[in-house]
Parts: structure tokens; sequence; C-alpha cells
């Protein structure tokens, strides 16, 4: 009996058949939706080729959405690396064996989780700006309080998959790497941390979606990036037009991320199966299954050949 049917009753006839007319009447009332947007976007003469036109001309791309974009990119690469090491730092922190190390980082967390990144935001751009002018150039005192918002918030639930990460692994992990002398940070760092980083990949590259959608929140403290530079370009006209361009360029470059990240998830899956099948193939050619092993183990320990008492 499979997992799934133990856990899941498959519908009958009567429960297929309602599933089946809640999808009509949902794509329906979708199609009714759009329907209507198109329609009082005709009325508002939102579909005038004129307002379209922007989009297809080259200086709307090379003066304002490419080097947007780069900006946007630029951010989020530098925030997405600082958060790591934010995340991997006060994650690790939360699994110290002293308790002081792990109530502070615990708070750290906890605050950072807690507080709007769009704050963070504000408050790095003005610490820069108002409270001690001169540490960085005024022009990269918008894209360092991006960063500095981006770090703190995406680094504490960075933190967080850590610790839930690695305190989802069976027991049994932290207690073989104990068992053959490993202490505490060696068995977390060796075999638990490995593991965990692999099971919360999905997370991980979600989190980083969510870095590179929440630069658009810049435009708030004045950081050109992509956002900001369409909202420029639409003062001059088609504005609505332009942001639905916006919106299909964040959907494009989340996309091949999300690919990207189930290629990354299937390699390092097929690499582990690797190592670890021809340790299980040795073992399925031993000759007496489990018991064979244990006469192995007796004849290291008791200078026999591991053939039990037929030796």
């Amino acid at each position: 009996m499979s997992a799934q049917s133990v856990l899941f009753d498959a519908p009958g006839p009567k429960a297929r058949r309602n599933v089946a007319i809640a999808n009509v009447m949902g794509v329906l009332l979708l199609l009714g939706i759009a329907a209507f947007v198109v329609v009082k976007m005709g009325e508002k003469g939102q579909w005038s080729p004129d307002l379209w036109g922007i989009l297809v001309t080259p200086q709307t791309w090379t003066a304002y959405l490419l080097p947007g974009l780069q900006r946007t990119l630029t951010a989020a690469a530098v925030s997405v690396v600082t958060a790591l090491l934010f995340g991997f730092l006060f994650g690790l922190g939360r699994l110290a064996s002293n308790r002081a190390v792990r109530w502070f980082c615990g708070l750290v967390v906890e605050f950072f989780r807690a507080v709007p990144v769009l704050i963070m935001m504000i408050a790095g751009w003005l610490l820069f700006t108002r409270t001690i002018p001169g540490v960085v150039p005024a022009s990269q005192a918008p894209f360092v309080g991006v960063v500095i918002g981006l770090t703190l918030y995406n680094g504490a639930v960075i933190a967080e998959l850590i610790r839930s990460g690695v305190h989802g692994l069976p027991k049994g992990q932290r207690e073989a790497g104990l068992a053959i002398g490993l202490t505490r940070g060696k068995s977390i760092w060796n075999i638990e941390l490995p593991q965990a980083i692999v099971a919360m990949l999905p997370s991980l590259v979600s989190q980083f979606v969510v870095i590179l959608k929440d630069t658009a929140l810049g435009a708030i403290v004045t950081y050109p990036e992509l956002l900001r530079s369409a909202q420029i370009l639409g003062g001059r006209g088609g504005l609505l037009q332009i942001l639905l361009g916006v919106a299909v360029v964040f959907v494009v470059i989340n996309w091949l991320l999300s690919r990207f990240a189930e290629w990354t998830a299937r390699r390092v899956s097929t690499r582990t199966s690797g190592r670890t099948r021809p340790q299980q193939a040795s073992a399925a050619v031993v000759p007496g299954g489990a018991g064979a092993g244990v006469g192995l183990g007796g004849g290291g320990l008791g200078g026999g050949d591991g053939r039990g008492d037929d030796a």
C-alpha cells in the first residue's frame, strides 16, 4: 500500500464531477474578469498602438529599462551574497552549544524577521545620507540602503531556514557523528549542514526570488532600479503599458532562476545518490545479508573470518 493511498483517498465519481464543475466555473470567472478588463481598457483608449509602441522603441530599452535592469540585478546579486553570509553566520550561531550565543543570535534573527524590509531600506538610506553623511558617496547611499534592507531581512529568514533544516534531520545523523568521535560543531558542519542545504534548496531559491522582487522597493529610496526607471519613463506616457512590460521581465527572470534551482537540485541529488549507491551495492552482494555484516564485525573483533559458526 502506497503512502498516497494511506494519506489520501482517491475521489469517487461524484467528487471528480464536483471538482470538474468547480474548475470550469473558475476558468469562466477568470475569463469574465479578463474580458471586463479588456473592455474597460478599450474604453479608456489603453489599446492605442501609440501607447504600446513605446515598448518596442530602442531608446526605451537602451536609455531606461536595460540600465534599470542592470542595477536591479546588481543589487539582487550583492544582497544574495551578503544575505547568505548573514544567514549562515547567525544560523550556525542558533545551533551553537553555548546558550548565550544561541540567545543572542536568536534575538537578532527574530528582530530582523519582524521588521518590514522597506523600513530597513529607509533606515539604511537615511543613515548614510543624514546621520553619518560622507561615509559612502551620496550617489551610492540608495544602493547601500537597498542592500542593507535586503541583507538583514532575507539573511534572518535564511538563518531560520538553516536552523529548521538542521533540526528537521533525523536524530540518528547527529548521534552517528558523535558516536564516531566528532564534536558537536564538526557534526553540524560535516554531516548535518550539507544534508540540510540540499533539503532546503527549494526554499533557499524561493528566498532569492523574493530578494530580486524586493529590489523594486528601492524606488522609495530613489534607487534607480527597473521599477524606478519605468516610472520615470512612464511620466512621458504609457505608464500602464511600461509597467506590464516590466512585470513580464520580472516573470521571465524569476522563471529562469527557478529552472536553474531545479537543475541544481537534480545535480546535487544525482551526485548524492551516486556516492551512496556503490556502498549499497557492495552491502547487497555480501552473502547472508545483515547476519553476514555482524559476522564480519565479529571477525574483526574476535579474530574470526566473518563466517559465523561455520568457521
